[in-house]
C-alpha cells in the first residue's frame, strides 16, 4: 500500500486542480495525511491554514528506499530535496504562483521528482455540493475569518501565517470575481491581475535566505549536470 511508506512527500489540490499545500513526513504517509484530513491536531488545520473541505485530490511521492535504514542525515537530505522540488513545482503550476504553506520548505537542490500517485478524495455527490462557486466563496470567507481570529487571539504569530492570510484573501478575491464573470457570461479574469509576489514577496524561500527564481533555475541546472 502506497500510504504505508514511512518517508514521503504529499500535495493537496482544490476543486480547480490548483495545488494548495505541500508537506513531508517521516512517520508514515497515510498517518500524516489522515491527521490532516480528519483535523487531528495538525498545524495546518489547527491554525486554519488549510480547509479540509477544499481538498479534492491528493498526490503522494513515497520514498520507499529510505525505509531500508539509510543514514539518518542522508534520509533527511533526500526528503528535503523531494519536498522542496514538489513545492517549487506547485508554485509554478499555481495560477497565483502561491500556495498555502505557512512554512516554506528548506532550500534544497531541485531534483527530478520520483514517480507519484494521485487520488481523487471526493465522491460525486460531495464534489457537486462543494464545488459550487457560491458554496466555495462562503466557505473560503469563513476560513479567512477563522484564520484572522487565530492571528488576533495569538497576538504573536509567524510571518508565514500572515502571508497565508494574504494568499487566502487573493484566492477568495479571484473566486468571487470569476463567479461575477459567470453571472454575466464573461470570461474569467486573468489570475495575473493580482500580483501575489508584489503583495507578500519571495515565495521560494523564507527570509533572510530568500532565493530568486534564477537561483532555483541554477539549482536545477546543477542537479542535471
Amino acid at each position: 500500500m502506497i500510504g504505508n511508506a514511512k518517508f514521503g512527500v504529499y500535495a493537496f489540490y482544490d476543486y480547480d486542480d490548483e495545488p494548495i499545500y505541500v508537506g513531508q513526513t517521516n512517520e508514515q504517509l497515510r498517518v500524516r495525511i489522515r491527521r490532516h484530513l480528519t483535523n487531528q491536531r495538525t498545524d495546518a488545520v489547527a491554525m486554519r491554514v488549510l480547509d479540509i473541505f477544499e481538498v479534492a485530490a491528493l498526490e503522494m511521492w513515497p520514498l520507499w528506499e529510505l525505509d531500508a535504514g539509510r543514514d539518518r542525515l542522508a534520509a533527511r537530505s533526500r526528503l528535503n530535496e523531494v519536498e522542496y522540488s514538489a513545492y517549487v513545482r506547485a508554485i509554478r503550476d499555481s495560477r497565483f504562483q502561491a500556495i498555502l504553506n505557512e512554512k516554506i520548505p528548506a532550500i534544497a537542490p531541485v531534483v527530478e521528482l520520483p514517480p507519484s500517485y494521485r487520488f481523487d478524495l471526493s465522491g460525486q455527490a460531495a464534489i457537486d455540493e462543494r464545488r459550487h462557486a457560491d458554496t466555495r466563496i462562503a466557505r473560503r470567507a469563513e476560513t479567512i475569518s477563522r484564520l484572522a481570529a487565530v492571528v488576533r487571539e495569538r497576538g504573536e504569530v509567524s510571518d508565514g501565517l500572515r502571508r497565508v492570510l494574504v494568499i487566502q484573501a487573493v484566492r477568495l478575491t479571484y473566486l468571487a470575481a470569476a463567479r461575477y464573470a459567470d453571472v454575466f457570461g464573461e470570461p474569467h479574469p486573468d489570475p495575473g491581475a493580482i500580483d501575489v509576489g508584489a503583495l507578500v514577496g519571495n515565495l521560494l524561500a523564507e527570509e533572510p535566505d530568500a532565493v530568486s527564481e534564477a537561483e532555483v533555475e541554477r539549482l536545477e541546472l546543477e542537479d542535471g549536470e
